[in-house]
């Protein structure tokens, strides 16, 4: 790893750079721009004339970004292309402010399945949809205390960036237009249509600290159906993650000179994708239309090293019998995801106006998780041996629907449309072999060291259905006021009934400003995994830990509030999260080449569904209560569940500029400056179960300190600018992009001195482009000046092994290169 010297001399250099850029462009513009200025007018073309037209958010047909009555965020396929990023969630969070996709390391499931925020709101709590079909969630779920703890979300890498047209990212609770899980917002990928065009990318890079070397290979290619009736279209992915390292040396004495035993850093994975999407003609109005899709992700995250006799102070007794090397071991996790969706569909229209659509969807996503080069010492000790490659289980999530919706317009002004979908959930866990979960009663420690597999109590088959029905009026009142008004009822079979509505509006001052608004009430059903799900973890704890445990790593148990040890200490059943929304905006388009909005927001979540502090199970006082109620020995020290922790009120805003002109020689320069502000807070607890209160002087409370400030309020930072510039002339293209990551902070669950402010950073990236014929040929660098975040203070780096944050929301592996070659035609 490199030294880096402070961050503040080179960012202020890029900055500058940059302005002395737009400086100069201005000043070649300066001429033409004045002859425009001349000629611009009240009777210039309107702006938004020529913009993509929206299908997210609204279900009129010729609604733009600019004329939309809510906040939303067109990303076309050239911006999701212009940086090193080589999977979607990378490229969403380089392109859209309001979205972070933090990057972690030696984080078990975290790391293997990336979930991602918008809005500073969970990943369970943002619906994503492709080509305006719900998508299924993955079927991990991450447990560690980061970004996306406890969080059912859509796995957005499977989808190949060659397969998208743009995406359209809505800024606006839509539980009222989409259902459960629109709280944050929507992301509606929309697929490549027709049988022209297709493109074959090649790509590789590595960072500059010399590891995570990552190549890829895509295609995006359309044919045509018989007689010019309708079109095919394939797009795959083929791509190879190396691993990186950034671990430190554990600084204790006796440790150091034992070397770099830790792994902290990038993921080692490989990804096959494959996406199809074709429509034909049957019929006058009348199109058949079906895309699909096939993922397999195989990675492989690391563990916490385990010491062998070889250190000063070996973890376990047995370790001088398993190994007499005197070396330890690092646990490998590895995993399996095969991810595969499907969606058959017809839809026409009449002379009349009236558009019908008719779809049945389905998919899942399957996991195989296995635990390599480990070994259980409770199974050892019992038995005589253990396994070193344990297989630890196996997880699948699917979803199945059916959804008709219908629209009628009503005159020139208006549209009606409703519609009903039926929905199908469901989620399994299949028991590993006995040797990952095996506890026993020798007092070692159980389940397979690095990551414990799912045992026969943890193994479930659960399902639930969803009935739900919408209906949306929208369209103009006036030349100058337009509105939509949306209502949904939902009646979910375990949870109960629920309603959402929508009220939007916008008037027009001029086509060059307008303002807009929009009150809404959304929900979200609580997850079938945050409902039955159940895991025993190796957690570490730290010196100075809440449940007053000497420094080490021990087992962890995340089991369902129907659970009889749950039910003992407090657990409820799960209520639907309930949410109120406001936003107020204004749009400024004064010229053809410049555009603004900016929209302030307001959002409460009620009973906001998260994990539980961790619950000692080690003090007597405990011990005594469980014990007279028949549970005498339980296989981990600590405990959580699911529960209802709260309100969480998030107040933002969200501010996009665009401007784009052309030189007299030929140049064209485009800039687009966005950014985000959002703050969380929780404002309200509900109360602590009384039985916890009642076991005496024991700390438990439903949510701790780090959870109230961190988890479920700002564990990513409230700021984030993005400006990015490009030119293009002749063969050649040039964009740079810098982003700003405001502070953060990492609470401490017990002490606030113990709490860490980690200071905002700048990262710079530039890519530059060559145009021959049908061929670019590009190379670029992402975070070119090496940016680091700050170092893990003393105390709180694991004795110096982990150095940086794990919730830092760029990652901690510093400056990357790559190149990149594409044929199109």
């Amino acid at each position: 790893m490199s030294k880096r010297s402070s961050p503040f001399i080179p960012s202020v250099l890029a900055v500058a750079i940059m302005f002395a850029l737009t400086g100069t462009a201005q000043a070649q513009d300066a001429d033409s721009q004045t002859a425009q200025r001349d000629s611009a007018s009240e009777q210039s073309e309107n702006p938004t004339a020529l913009q993509t037209v929206i299908v997210t958010g609204t279900r009129v047909g010729n609604r733009t970004k600019n004329s939309s009555l809510t906040p939303i965020d067109v990303i076309p396929a050239s911006v999701l292309t212009q940086t090193g990023a080589f999977n979607l969630g990378k490229a969403l969070e380089q392109a859209v402010p309001s979205m972070n996709f933090p990057m972690f390391g030696a984080s078990d499931t975290f790391a293997f399945q990336r979930p991602f925020e918008l809005r500073g709101l969970a990943p369970d709590e943002v619906l994503v949809l492709i080509d305006g079909k719900r998508m299924h969630v993955g079927a991990l779920i991450p447990t560690l205390g980061q970004v996306g703890q406890g969080a059912q979300s859509v796995d957005i890498n499977t989808i190949p960036i060659s397969a998208i047209d743009h995406i359209e990212v809505l800024r606006q609770g839509a539980s009222a237009q989409y259902g459960s899980d629109a709280i944050a917002g929507v992301v509606n990928i929309i697929l490549k249509k027709g049988a022209d065009g297709g493109r074959i990318s090649a790509g590789a890079g590595q960072y500059t600290a010399g590891d995570g070397r990552r190549w890829h290979l895509s295609s995006s290619f359309g044919v045509p159906l018989s007689g010019g009736k309708g079109w095919l279209r394939v797009a795959t992915k083929l791509s190879n993650q190396s691993k990186g390292n950034r671990a430190g040396l554990d600084s204790r004495p006796g440790f150091t000179e034992l070397g770099q035993k830790f792994y902290f850093g990038v993921t080692p994975f490989r990804d096959k994708n494959i996406l199809v999407n074709t429509q034909y003609s049957l019929a006058d109005n009348v199109d058949f239309y079906a895309f699909g899709h096939w993922g397999e992700r195989e990675g492989e995250p690391r563990a916490f090293y385990r010491y062998g006799t070889n250190a000063p102070k070996p973890k376990s007794p047995l370790m001088q019998y398993i190994f007499p090397d005197g070396n330890g071991f690092l646990p490998h996790e590895h995993g399996v995801s095969h991810d595969w969706f499907m969606t058959l569909g017809l839809k026409g229209h009449t002379d009349g106006g009236f558009r019908w659509d008719l779809s049945a969807n389905s998919g899942a996503n399957r996991v195989s998780y296995d635990t390599w080069n480990s070994i259980n010492f409770a199974y050892w000790y019992d038995f005589g041996y253990s396994p070193r490659d344990m297989h630890d289980g196996l997880l699948t999530s699917s979803q199945s629907s059916f959804d008709a919706n219908f629209s009628q317009t009503l005159g020139d002004n208006w549209t009606l449309s409703f519609g009903a979908q039926y929905l199908r959930q469901a989620y399994q866990v299949e028991a590993g072999e006995k040797a990952s979960w095996y506890v026993g009663n020798s007092g070692y420690s159980g389940g397979a060291q690095g990551f414990s597999g799912w045992g026969p109590e943890d193994a479930i088959d659960v399902s639930r259905y969803d009935v739900s029905e919408y209906v949306q009026l929208e369209g103009n009142i006036t030349d100058k006021l337009s509105t939509s008004i949306s209502a949904r009822h939902e009646d979910y079979s375990d949870f109960g009934t629920a309603m959402a509505y929508a009220l939007s509006a916008r008037y027009d001052f001029t086509y060059k400003f307008a303002l807009r608004g929009s009150a809404s009430t959304g929900f979200r059903a609580p997850g079938l995994g945050q409902q039955h799900y159940s895991q025993t973890s190796s957690t570490s704890f730290p010196a100075g830990n809440a449940l007053g445990l000497p420094e080490g790593i021990y087992l962890r148990g995340l089991v369902p509030v129907d659970n009889e040890l749950a039910q003992l200490l407090g657990a409820e059943p799960l209520k639907a999260e309930k949410s109120r929304s406001y936003t107020v905006g204004m749009v400024w388009s004064p010229t053809t080449s410049f555009t603004t909005t900016l929209d302030l927001y307001y959002i409460l979540v009620k009973n906001r569904i998260a994990m539980s502090s961790t619950i000692s199970l080690t003090k007597p006082s405990v011990r005594a209560y469980l014990a007279a109620n028949g549970v005498a020995n339980p296989s981990f020290v600590g405990l959580n569940y699911f529960t209802n922790a709260g309100d969480v009120r998030v107040q933002g805003l969200g501010w996009v500029s665009n401007y784009h002109t052309m030189f007299s020689n030929g140049g064209m320069w485009r800039s687009t400056l966005s950014a985000s502000y959002h703050e969380n807070k929780v404002i309200d607890i509900n109360p602590n179960p009384a039985v916890l209160d009642k076991l005496g002087d024991t700390g438990f409370q439903r949510l701790s300190r780090d959870a109230i400030l961190g988890l479920l309020a700002d564990t990513m930072p409230r700021t984030k600018v993005i400006w990015t510039n490009t030119y293009k002339q002749g063969h050649w293209g040039f964009t740079g992009t810098a982003t700003l990551y405001g502070r953060f902070t990492d609470y401490s669950a017990t002490d606030w001195h113990l709490d860490t402010v980690y200071h905002h950073k700048w990262l710079f990236d530039v890519a530059v482009n060559y145009y021959l014929d049908n061929w670019t040929f590009a190379v670029g660098s992402d975070n070119v000046f090496d940016t680091y975040p700050d170092r893990n203070p003393p105390g709180q780096d694991t004795h110096g092994v982990f150095p940086y944050p794990t919730s830092s929301p760029f990652g901690y592996f510093g400056a990357s290169v790559y190149g990149r070659v594409s044929y199109h035609w």
